[in-house]
């Protein structure tokens, strides 16, 4: 991992941040001046900078500017006086990362630099795998189990189906299919059998010879014809016509079709992938679908994972789709925090992968800053936002939470509390449950009217105490690790479990 740089004409201030960063194990690498970091940066690049803005021989803010123009994604953490929060409008507006008011506490910085720290590493990861995967994005398993098929397919023409609900990517799969078939050199066609009307589909597949019906003038090639020797991506088979299935049966069975008014058969080479988000086999009962061409379509079948059961791909899917709506407006990414980062990853997105890319443009466009809080997302969204399980262990504790009355018996019960003030816990059948925030405001009035004292700092030592608790119990009792998945520092944390007196923790 590369240093952490300073820059600041006060040395006590280059002091102190280096014994504390030391202390985290943290190299660093320290200048006096914005010009001898500009120098430096011609030859090598920190992982995280850390800047004050009023020094001799150039500004923070130059620096800055410095920066984002040779290493757009680097994080900046600009300090500023109070008398300088204009300045640090200004350096949101440059791309800071964040900012540090004189005087700060230290055990802040620290934090701040870490989160900075973090967010470096990601992207380095994101540019990685991005560059390895330009495809499809997805490290969760059920995605690597689609790229193995993929990977089995590569050397065969063999029909394939693809199902999974709508937004999944099924076309993305399709296309790397194609390229990496003996095929790739050949068309890739898509028809969309869902968006064409009913009367011009045959045609759109078959083609149509002059004079076939009113209209045409002259003859037509169809998708299969334009799909010679390639690969044609039939989208949303389930709403094919019941008649038009007939003829899709007999391409696929004899290779042999007929312009629409045409009376010469004509020879297709063409590998068919076909895809939907229907239940065939229930259409198939409901006598919508030819089981005869259900069972020629249904050769090798590949389903894709919705969203919800590949969460942990979320995130790299997020900074992806925003990298590249940046790239699209000529702008640098917008970076989400922790917190909204955790509040996605916790949402059941019906549109899946192409509500998220939707998302991750609207965030480039609407977001006021660079950092992208809860507060920032959809309004609709936040409002709306349903969730599906976040750990696994609360569906151990689920009988005990369905029974609690107030906060305080959820707490006991062991429930993993989502960090988000957002995210309800998942208790009980939808008609019979409460969220956890209504029953923490019913804990919160039944001690104020009880006339307990100092509410706020019991039921907030009782809610940090849950948290930390959970994130060993999820860690093993490992302190950092829990830190991290907190989003708090190791120092912090340390602070919290001995004023909080909790038992169990290890530092490795």
């Amino acid at each position: 991992m590369k240093p952490i740089w300073i820059v600041d004409d006060d040395e006590s201030i280059r002091w102190v941040l280096e014994k504390a960063l030391a202390r985290e194990n943290l190299a660093t690498r320290s200048f006096s001046n914005a010009r001898d970091a500009s120098e430096a940066l011609q030859h090598e690049t920190p992982q995280v900078l850390v800047s004050d803005i009023r020094m001799p021989g150039g500004s923070g803010l130059e620096l800055l500017q410095t920066v984002k123009t040779k290493h757009p994604g680097l994080p900046v953490i600009i300090i500023t006086a109070f008398s300088d929060l204009d300045s640090a409008v200004a350096a949101f507006q440059g791309g800071a990362f964040e900012y540090l008011a004189k005087p700060f506490d230290l055990e802040k910085a620290v934090e701040l630099i870490r989160r900075a720290l973090e967010e470096s590493l990601r992207e380095a990861n994101v540019e990685q795998v991005s560059g390895e995967t330009p495809e499809i994005l997805g490290q969760a398993p059920a995605m690597q189990d689609v790229f193995r098929a993929i990977g089995r397919l590569s050397q065969s023409n063999v029909t394939v189906l693809i199902t999974g609900e709508s937004g999944t990517g099924k076309e993305l799969v399709a296309r790397a299919l194609h390229k990496h078939s003996p095929r790739a050199s050949q068309p890739f066609i898509a028809l969309n059998t869902a968006a064409i009307p009913k009367d011009l589909l045959e045609s759109e597949l078959f083609g149509h010879e002059r004079g076939a019906f009113t209209g045409a003038q002259a003859s037509r090639r169809g998708r299969f014809e334009q799909a010679e020797n390639g690969t044609l991506f039939l989208d949303e088979i389930g709403d094919m016509p019941f008649d038009l299935q007939t003829r899709l049966l007999r391409v696929l069975s004899d290779g042999h079709f007929y312009r629409v008014g045409g009376h010469q058969p004509m020879k297709a080479n063409v590998r068919v992938i076909a895809a939907t988000h229907q239940n065939l086999e229930q259409r198939v009962r409901e006598g919508l679908f030819r089981e005869d061409l259900y069972h020629r379509l249904n050769v090798i079948r590949l389903r894709l994972p919705s969203l919800r059961e590949r969460r942990e791909d979320i995130p790299i899917l997020t900074r992806y789709f925003l990298t590249q709506s940046a790239k699209q407006l000529g702008g640098d990414p917008k970076r989400m925090t922790d917190s909204a980062m955790q509040f996605l990853t916790g949402l059941d997105l019906p549109g899946n992968v192409r509500q998220l890319e939707n998302l991750c443009n609207w965030i480039t466009v609407m977001a006021p800053g660079q950092s992208v809080e809860v507060k920032d997302l959809p309004r609709d969204l936040i409002e709306g936002a349903s969730f599906a399980a976040i750990a696994s262990p609360q569906a151990a504790f689920a009988p005990a939470i369905a029974a609690a009355a107030t906060a305080s018996d959820i707490m006991a019960a062991g429930a993993v509390i989502p960090v988000s003030p957002f995210a309800g816990v998942p208790i009980a059948p939808a008609a019979e449950r409460q969220s956890w925030i209504d029953l923490l405001e019913t804990e919160a009035a039944s001690m104020l009217a009880a006339g307990q004292p100092e509410v706020m700092d019991a039921l907030g030592r009782l809610f940090e105490s849950t948290l930390i608790r959970t994130a060993l119990r999820h860690t093993h009792g490992r302190k950092n690790d829990a830190a991290i998945r907190l989003g708090i520092g190791r120092n912090t944390i340390t602070r919290k479990i001995q004023e909080l007196g909790i038992d169990g923790a290890k530092d490795e």
